[in-house]
């Protein structure tokens, strides 16, 4: 006969609070254990942070880029800036030659010559699409962008483009500087070249590019 005074393990009755608690901690174990394993995975689709500073060409998909968006990218530890451009802002960037500085883009150090073969006052390979690195050529901020053609309190008669408020310095919509701010040169054009009509790559000249 079964000694009634002594713990059973085997046969005393389930615990199922403790039961279910057990398998909800295992469960949650399980889904971060998994989550880290998949981090470095994600993280190998993309460059490297070496391979980044190295200047590894960065690909983007403009599909759904809409007018008056920006997509913002990382190349060589630069923020690079994919704009689309409308209508209203392409018409609007040759009235501005007489307020800026280097009206058409001669300055051969800011961007490839092939981007001004179409329109030096657009540079650009595509008209309505930009392509500039986002940092001031001042001091290397980064400058806010006011895509929309209305006054703004640094310019009653604004057109759209980028404004620097650390120090006021402001760029059309095709990242060319004004005259009288401290940013003494236009705003930077990597070097970059489109696999296909959506797609842009950003570090590699074109082929066949002088």
């Amino acid at each position: 006969m079964a000694n009634q005074g002594v713990n059973d393990p085997i046969h005393e009755p389930v615990n199922t609070g403790r039961r279910r608690f057990l398998t909800a901690t295992t469960a949650v174990v399980g889904a971060v254990g998994a989550g880290v394993a998949a981090v470095p995975f994600i993280k190998s689709w993309n460059p490297s942070a070496r391979a980044k500073l190295a200047g590894a060409p960065v690909t983007a998909d403009i599909t759904a880029l809409q007018e008056g968006e920006r997509l913002v990218l990382e190349w060589r530890g630069q923020p690079i800036w994919i704009v689309k451009r409308s209508k209203a802002i392409l018409e609007a960037l040759p009235t501005l030659d007489s307020h800026l500085r280097d009206p058409m883009s001669e300055n051969p150090d800011q961007q490839p010559a092939y981007v001004l073969e179409h329109d030096p006052e657009l540079r650009s390979i595509k008209p309505e699409v930009s392509v500039l690195v986002g940092l001031c050529t001042h001091l290397g901020c980064s400058p806010e962008m006011k895509a929309e053609i209305r006054p703004e309190p640094f310019d009653p008669e604004w057109k759209g483009g980028y404004f620097c408020p650390c120090h006021k310095s402001r760029f059309d919509m095709a990242g060319r500087v004004f005259q009288g701010v401290p940013a003494p040169t236009n705003l930077v054009v990597p070097p970059h070249y489109y696999e296909n009509d959506t797609t842009i790559v950003i570090g590699v000249d074109p082929q066949g590019a002088a």
